[in-house]
């Protein structure tokens, strides 16, 4: 083994104890002697010339439990671990950006990527080799055999590098040197391809670019079961909203662009999918909220993990398509979502929202191995336990339970399904009520008091999933909007119920401004779990947070949240952007980062530039500031050459480039700011902002609004240096 002076004096303990992440503290029990990401870890790594092993992962994913049990709980794998390398377990959702440097590497060299991800760099940090999930010495022979047949096991890379490193080490060395440089080429590729300032030599970004990325939607749309892929099946809530959204621009140009009738057909498709997915398994139909993805095309198989930010932005489209259709269905989803993040336990009693809650369980109190979405699977002998041969009959035909289980062998590696059913909506009331004859009201009856008593039976008897209880300003930020957005959506429908979504948010904006915001420097804290964490923000947490905190100003005309949104825009500017290529770094540089990325393209998270973008231009609407405008235009256009080659890759961008060409109008109303709200959802749309013209701080800021008298009570917009009526009251 190629190492430094003494290596026999290195004997590594595990530190995951002095964790506060849930994720890296379940591995604190493991023989592997693991060690904290950061600069005491690095320095070792240099001093005995070992190659680091990077694991990263997160509370809720299932193969980094898998992968916890056959590996890292292994003697043998702990014994290779600890005496040839530095072992560093990182949560990823602690720290995106070391994640996102690695996951670049694996996705370029593997063609895909996930998680776990494990990843074995230099002292230098330069990757040699890399991967996702490898099957360790205690795996199971079910996997084995679907899954793993040609996957070399994880105790054999060990060897392999153990070996590379030792008989190979300057070889070694020069070809992640390289790779590094490729990595640092592509990263820059894009956002460099021209100067902040300079004009294009093409046409540049334009609207037409919209219809590009509604045609590759179209062609991969899945007529049978929505959604735009085979299997396995993601929500991208980013790509549907994008999709939902082409109607609904206030300006003409979008739909002479790509068709009106286009347009509608977006909105069908979307829809479409929206159903599909509110009657799938990926939904939890006996409590609330929806798995991260599905493993089937059909949405019935989900893998069980609850994810805030997909809480968030589904509940966000959700409303979108409820506003477009008045479609009770789409509305109940809307409060399905809206109750999951607003109940336990999601909702922090200190305010705030909690990350995610596990896809593994046991599945009785009794048990001692987790399975795989134990608590949500049944059997057709419990529904008629629990509800009664003819109730719990009903129900089943109704959820689609079968008496030897509804999961196909295939989709089950791991044997963890074998009699169980995923509940699914799989028929109608009114087609169950033709075929057991009832009428169709008792028929709902029938389902509406079953789903109630098998979810009171599911929390009396069945271990809840480990709930990641980390608050995360990034994706507080996107449910602050969310909860916001539908508050004053369902003001005039259910009142108790909107004041009490509207509350969420605002009690979610104070705890980060009260715990993780320091008042002095301006800087946001990313994470807090039993106290504040110690990772500055990220460009991901000011960019979802402003735009929450813009949505939620919409919501209440409340001045507070707009000027806190104007600060963190300010302070996001002086730490991320690029003030010579434009856009925003996604991380402050730092020597422990191989990579200076910048976020454009969108995942299952919008990218940090898009939403950068969007809330500049709001801001810009709001505050009648220039810069912010210019700012925005500039962000987009750092990723030309990207967008213009694959615009569906950054659907969230596509608005940027809208609200750059035709503008954001701004619509101000006066008069009492109750009265103001009541007026605000007629005027809230895509592409326009409303704000309330008699707020202190807002005519302080605002000179255009300054200028319209305070006692003026109506409508007005506000362009191009002056402002107009267009409804008095």
């Amino acid at each position: 083994m190629a190492s430094g002076a003494g290596e026999e004096e290195l004997r590594l303990v595990n530190r995951l104890g002095e964790s506060r992440s849930p994720y890296v503290r379940a591995h604190a029990s493991n023989p592997v002697a693991w060690q904290m990401w950061g600069d005491e870890s690095l320095a070792l790594a240099k001093k005995h010339n070992r190659l680091l092993f990077l694991s990263i992962g997160y509370a809720a994913c299932h193969w980094c439990h898998v992968m916890e049990r056959e590996s890292f709980a292994s003697p043998e794998i702990a014994q290779l671990l600890n005496a040839h390398f530095i072992p560093i377990k990182i949560d990823r959702e602690e720290r995106p950006d070391v994640d996102a440097i690695y996951m670049n590497y694996v996705q370029a060299t593997n063609g895909s990527g996930g998680w776990p991800l494990n990843v074995f760099v230099t002292p230098d940090l330069e990757p040699v080799f890399g991967g996702t999930y490898w099957p360790g010495p205690n795996h199971s022979m079910t996997a084995q055999a679907s899954l793993i047949s040609h996957t070399v096991g994880f105790l054999q890379i060990l060897q392999k590098m153990t070996d590379v490193w030792t008989k190979q080490e300057a070889r070694c060395r020069e070809s992640a040197k390289e790779i590094t440089r490729q990595l640092r080429q592509f990263a820059e590729e894009g956002v460099h391809s021209r100067k902040m300032g300079e004009k294009s030599d093409e046409d540049g970004l334009d609207i037409d670019l919209l219809e590009e990325a509604y045609q590759h939607f179209l062609k991969k749309y899945d007529t049978a079961n929505g959604g735009f892929s085979i299997a396995p099946k993601f929500p991208t809530p980013v790509n549907l909203q994008f999709l939902l959204r082409l109607d609904q621009w206030g300006n003409t140009a979008v739909k002479n662009i790509v068709g009106e009738d286009e347009c509608k057909h977006a909105t069908q498709m979307v829809v479409n999918t929206l159903r599909k997915m509110a009657r799938g398994g990926i939904r939890d139909q006996i409590g609330f909220g929806f798995a991260r993805y599905s493993v089937t095309k059909d949405w019935s198989l989900p893998h069980f993990e609850k994810m805030l930010y997909d809480q968030a932005q589904l509940l966000d489209v959700y409303l979108d398509a409820f506003i477009v259709t008045h479609d009770p269905e789409m509305l109940g989803a809307v409060y399905d979502i809206a109750t999951y993040l607003t109940e336990p336990p999601m909702a922090a009693a200190t305010g705030g929202f909690f990350s995610a809650e596990d896809a593994d369980s046991y599945p009785t109190h009794t048990d001692t191995e987790k399975r795989e979405g134990a608590y949500y699977v049944w059997t057709l002998k419990e529904l008629r336990t629990v509800l009664g041969d003819r109730d719990g009959n009903i129900c089943a035909r109704f959820y689609g339970v079968l008496a030897d289980g509804n999961v196909a062998r295939e989709n089950d590696p791991h044997d963890e399904f074998i009699s169980q059913n995923i509940i699914s909506v799989t028929t109608t009331p009114a087609a169950l009520a033709k075929q057991v004859g009832l009428a169709e009201s008792e028929v709902v009856t029938i389902l509406k008091e079953g789903r109630k008593k098998l979810r009171a039976y599911r929390e009396k008897n069945r271990p809840k999933p480990a709930l990641d209880d980390k608050i995360v300003v990034a994706w507080n930020g996107l449910a602050i909007g969310a909860l916001a957005r539908t508050g004053a959506t369902l003001a005039d429908i259910d009142p108790e119920k909107a004041k009490r979504f509207r509350n969420a948010a605002e009690d979610a904006v104070n705890f980060i401004r009260k715990e993780l915001f320091d008042e002095e420097s301006k800087i946001l804290y990313r994470v807090y779990r039993e106290g504040r964490g110690d990772t500055p923000g990220f460009c991901d947490d000011y960019a979802f947070l402003i735009h929450g905190l813009i949505d939620l100003y919409e919501a209440t005309f409340n001045d507070s949240y707009l000027e806190f949104a104007d600060i963190l825009q300010k302070t996001q500017i002086s730490l991320f952007h690029d003030p010579t290529s434009s856009a925003f770094f996604s991380a402050r540089p730092h020597p422990s980062l191989l990579l200076h990325l910048k976020s454009g393209m969108d995942a299952a998270e919008p990218s940090s530039n898009s939403v950068s973008a969007s809330n500049l231009h709001r801001l810009s609407s709001l505050l009648d500031d220039y810069q912010y405008s210019k700012m925005a235009v500039e962000t987009v256009a750092a990723f030309e050459a990207e967008v213009m080659q694959f615009p569906h890759c950054f659907a969230g961008m596509l608005g940027g480039i809208v609200m750059g060409k035709v503008g954001v109008q701004t619509v101000v109303v006066m008069g009492p700011r109750e009265t103001a709200r009541e007026k605000m959802t007629e005027s809230v749309g895509v592409g326009r902002t409303v704000a309330w013209g008699g707020g202190e701080w807002l005519r302080a800021r605002n000179a255009l609004v300054a200028s319209i008298p305070k006692e003026k009570q109506g409508i007005m917009i506000c362009a191009e240096g002056q402002c107009r009526e267009v409804l008095s009251v």
